[in-house]
């Protein structure tokens, strides 16, 4: 069975690289279907007729292929004709824009294809144009007021009838369907669409927002899809906030069911989010269960801002001089910094930090409704006798503590990927992002 599936693999490979090798044009300007690709040949040996045959042996013999392919390419490795494609990033493609630059979190361009990202990019086009379009359907009503008049005369409906947002689509008689579906296919079929047409790249011949110079062309091309961008946003939050509230503009004080009101004056709910709870953690209004979450999430806000000072001290006030282990003869300068630190801990290391945790958390009685429960270890280094500033300086804690969690993790996601624990993009020179080199 090994055997059986060890020949089918090797006969899958043989045929995939002639597959590759006929996919590829040997001629010095040929191009790929790729947007962005490039091709380039070395120069051909006088052995390059005996590849050719052996090339036309391969395909005469698919039993043969991998054998004959691998034993002609180490035979003939030096003379053999090569041809490089390389796939270049896409950090220059539109919509590349500052601060965050090339933002693929979720890795869909990892597999360096241009056309897929051609396909993305016209779908965010798309969805971002219609995205603008409601919601300036959402905002204009509330700024404007509504046309005069009817409607739909036939059914009686004026515009003044029509409420905003959500509510409105009730009201949409069956003939208005109709002329919304009628629009929505005239715009998809009314021209070609297919890749590498103007229409794929969102050219439908409408000129006016456009520009004659190239670079002003570029800049309102870029303008447009970061303005998609934040439609697409902001448009799902006015259809939650419009769901929740009964308004467009969400308006808390008409959500008056909500089950998070009992929680809005706690510790921690501050401007400009107030109380923000989007996965609902809270919708069960238990207090307990509250309580259990903001013991929790002090605790790891406080590991959290240790861990990042950590990160950033030795990088600028740099390391204590001496033996971390005399034992070991290690000292704290041969400790690198973030990640790469823990391979360096001795086992004794290892132990201490176990022993210390376990200190904090038995130390104190941590049940519920106990000072520790809700952070008051003793330590009162940074309190206030004053119960306003108190509370002030603990919901500053709470928020120093989010911003941490946030910040940690960040680190190491950026020490994973470049090695640095500041994240420098130019030391992730593995990204699929920047392309990749294949050699045919």
């Amino acid at each position: 069975m090994a055997s059986a599936s060890r020949a089918a693999v090797a006969s899958a490979a043989g045929v995939a690289l002639l597959g590759g090798a006929a996919f590829v044009s040997t001629a010095p300007s040929a191009r790929t279907g790729n947007l962005r690709a490039t091709v380039s040949a070395a120069t051909p040996t006088s052995s390059a007729s005996g590849l050719e045959a052996n090339n036309v042996a391969c395909m005469a013999v698919a039993s043969a292929a991998v054998a004959t392919c691998f034993a002609s390419r180490k035979a003939t490795a030096a003379n053999a004709k090569h041809q490089l494609v390389a796939l270049t990033a896409f950090e220059n493609e539109l919509g590349v824009q500052a601060p965050v630059g090339f933002w693929d979190p979720a890795g869909f361009t990892a597999d360096g294809s241009t056309e897929n990202f051609a396909r993305r990019r016209q779908t965010e086009l798309k969805h971002g144009r219609i995205s603008m379009l409601a919601t300036m359907g959402y905002i204009t009503p509330e700024i404007t007021g509504k046309f005069p008049g009817y409607l739909s005369p036939s059914a009686g409906l004026k515009f003044a009838d029509v409420p905003n947002g959500l509510a409105a689509i009730s009201k949409v008689p069956a003939a208005g369907w109709g002329q919304i579906l009628a629009y929505m296919a005239f715009c998809e079929v009314s021209q070609d669409q297919s890749a590498g047409t103007p229409a794929a790249a969102g050219d439908f011949g409408f000129k006016v927002l456009t520009a004659s110079d190239p670079e002003a062309k570029k800049t309102k091309l870029a303008a447009e899809l970061a303005n998609g961008r934040l439609a697409m946003m902001a448009i799902i939050g006015m259809f939650f906030q419009d769901g929740l509230t009964g308004s467009a503009w969400g308006d808390w004080a008409n959500y008056t069911a909500s089950p998070l009101r009992a929680f809005e004056n706690e510790l921690g709910v501050q401007a400009p989010v107030g109380f923000w709870d989007p996965a609902g953690f809270t919708a069960d209004g238990s207090t307990e269960n509250f309580a259990r979450r903001r013991q929790t999430e002090l605790k790891h806000g406080r590991i959290s801002m240790l861990a990042t000072m950590g990160y950033i001290t030795p990088e600028i006030t740099g390391k204590f001089p001496g033996y971390l282990s005399p034992s070991a003869g290690l000292k704290f300068a041969d400790v690198p910094n973030g990640l790469a630190a823990i391979s360096k801990v001795p086992a004794a290391g290892w132990g201490q930090i176990l022993a210390y945790m376990a200190f904090c958390e038995v130390s104190q009685d941590q049940s519920a409704g106990t000072p520790a429960a809700a952070g008051d270890f003793g330590f009162k280094v940074l309190t206030a006798s004053d119960p306003e500033a108190k509370k002030t300086k603990l919901a500053a804690e709470l928020a120093n503590g989010r911003l941490a969690m946030m910040a940690i993790i960040g680190m190491f996601f950026q020490d994973g990927l470049t090695g640095s624990a500041w994240g420098d993009w130019a030391n992730y020179t593995a990204s699929p992002l920047r392309g990749t080199q294949a050699e045919m």
